[in-house]
């Protein structure tokens, strides 16, 4: 840290940057280990993906200053910061492979989506890092970088989709909740129409019958009268037969007036 704050303030700012990441990555990890439920790992390990693009920018930046000050330097600067680049190369390499592990272990689809095509080859890029040159050891942790980055696009996607298809539902849902209340707000009023043209039959019903006994009533009574007539007009002098009002007693025949 001295020497490079020697060499350039910058430098040294972008080392301390890329230790304190390289230390919350290490503190990350062990947590990792004892979290037991495979959602709370799916989120840590998106924690520390989010930690190491981070580091993967210092170390672009890292390195364009090393470029930058290269002429400047002597060949043994250039060299010790050569190997301090490719020492934070291989430690996040290593990182980058053990976030790996950890997602093809877990069950949960989100987690697989963080599986890039080449996991096996950064992988055997990691064991052979001491064999490879610091050119290859930078563009092997780029392209494993690349496809984490395009894997968390991926995820980023489909938690995108996962979204809008939650939405959709909930509204078709929604509506389909308003329609059955519709529903049920009109049988409740078909119920209740069917409840007032039953009482209303009834009413009807009440007022045939009480109509149909004073027409029977009626007709007796015009029966009674009818009957009455016939006989005073068979029997006038039959006294037991009373008058009917507004009715005239017959007129005796002539012949029994001549007669008497």
């Amino acid at each position: 840290m001295n020497s490079l704050s020697a060499i350039s303030e910058e430098l040294a700012e972008i080392d301390g940057q890329i230790a304190d990441i390289f230390r919350a990555l290490s503190n990350g990890f062990q947590k990792l280990e004892k979290i037991k439920d495979s959602n709370r790992q799916s989120r840590q390990l998106e924690e520390l993906t989010e930690k190491m693009r981070e580091c993967k920018r210092l170390i672009k930046e890292f390195d364009r200053e090393v470029k930058d000050l290269e002429n400047k330097n002597d060949p043994g600067t250039n060299k010790m910061l050569s190997e301090k680049k490719q020492s934070m190369v291989k430690e996040l390499n290593s990182y980058v492979a053990l976030k790996k592990q950890y997602a093809s272990n877990l069950e949960n689809k989100r987690v697989d989506l963080f599986e890039g095509p080449g996991e096996g080859y950064g992988e055997d890029n990691v064991l052979l890092a001491s064999s490879m040159t610091n050119q290859q050891l930078m563009e092997n942790g780029n392209q494993m970088m690349d496809d984490t980055d395009q894997a968390i696009e991926r995820s980023k996607k489909v938690v995108h989709d996962t979204v809008n298809v939650g939405m959709e539902t909930a509204a078709a849902l929604k509506a389909q909740t308003e329609q059955m209340s519709r529903i049920v707000n009109e049988l409740d009023s078909i119920h209740f129409s069917i409840k007032k043209a039953s009482q209303l039959v009834k009413e009807i019903g009440r007022q045939v019958a009480t109509d149909r006994c004073i027409m029977a009533f009626l007709f007796l009574i015009v029966i009674g009268v009818i009957a009455i007539i016939i006989v005073k007009l068979v029997n006038p002098h039959n006294k037991d037969i009373p008058d009917i009002p507004g009715l005239a007693p017959p007129v005796p025949s002539r012949r029994l007036l001549w007669k008497s």
